[in-house]
């Protein structure tokens, strides 16, 4: 047996090599339960979530089962990771109005507080976070399974993130000059690079947070084919 293995029954023991082995299980757990690749690109004045759509059980209605969530009119947010957990991060009613950072912000806070007490486990759950602000313009931030926030320009989550960020990287500069159209379609040419493969409109989820009015919107299976179908155009 690993001498490292003694450090792994409570999540407040710290390994001599000072690690936390219950929080890496709640990150593994995370990017491999569910399967998915989820992607987040923010342009000049939009931001685009895109993850694939799974349905667990055929007898399943499919409408109900999703992984992005409108937190208010304006902030949207894209979970990945294991289902309960997800569902329970976003499941907060009666707030009021603020920044999307504000948000970020507390969301990572109770994610920490969750890694200090061997009564609690932390969520296996990724969040992504978006919003188009006055100020500030198009923000977008990733909260991590130990409370880490950190806004980004482009991010991913899930199976094949590391495959997916390392795409964003190479078009992080252009990224963002993108329009409306442009943001959305990088995402998900992004996803159908490291996945390999192309989708139908029914297979994918996709979301934006546009312009002045900060609208954050839910795409249609009919507004998604329709990205995909000018995606094929310009590759032929």
């Amino acid at each position: 047996m690993s001498r490292d293995s003694n450090y792994d029954h409570h999540i407040t023991i710290f390994s001599p090599q000072g690690r936390l082995y219950q929080i890496e299980y709640a990150f593994k757990a995370a990017t491999a339960s569910s399967g998915l690749t989820s992607v987040a690109v923010r342009g000049k004045d939009t931001v685009a979530l895109v993850t694939q759509r799974k349905v667990p059980d055929r007898l399943i209605v499919p409408e109900s089962v999703t992984n992005i969530f409108k937190i208010t009119e304006n902030i949207g947010c894209l979970m990945t990771g294991m289902g309960p957990d997800c569902r329970a991060q976003v499941s907060h009613k009666y707030g009021v109005a603020c920044p999307v950072g504000v948000l970020a912000k507390r969301i990572a806070d109770v994610a920490q507080v969750n890694t200090q007490s061997a009564s609690m486990r932390p969520l296996a759950s990724v969040a992504m976070l978006v919003s188009v602000e006055d100020e500030r313009g198009p923000q977008l931030y990733k909260v991590d399974c130990a409370g880490h926030f950190l806004p980004f320009v482009g991010a991913a989550s899930g199976a094949k993130e590391q495959e997916a960020m390392n795409y964003l990287e190479k078009k992080a500069e252009e990224m963002r000059e993108y329009g409306v159209d442009e943001t959305v379609r990088a995402a998900i040419m992004c996803l159908g690079s490291v996945l390999g493969s192309d989708f139908r409109g029914s297979e994918l989820e996709v979301a934006s947070v546009t312009g002045k009015s900060g609208r954050f919107q839910v795409l249609t299976e009919d507004q998604i084919e329709a990205h995909l179908n000018a995606i094929a155009d310009s590759d032929s």
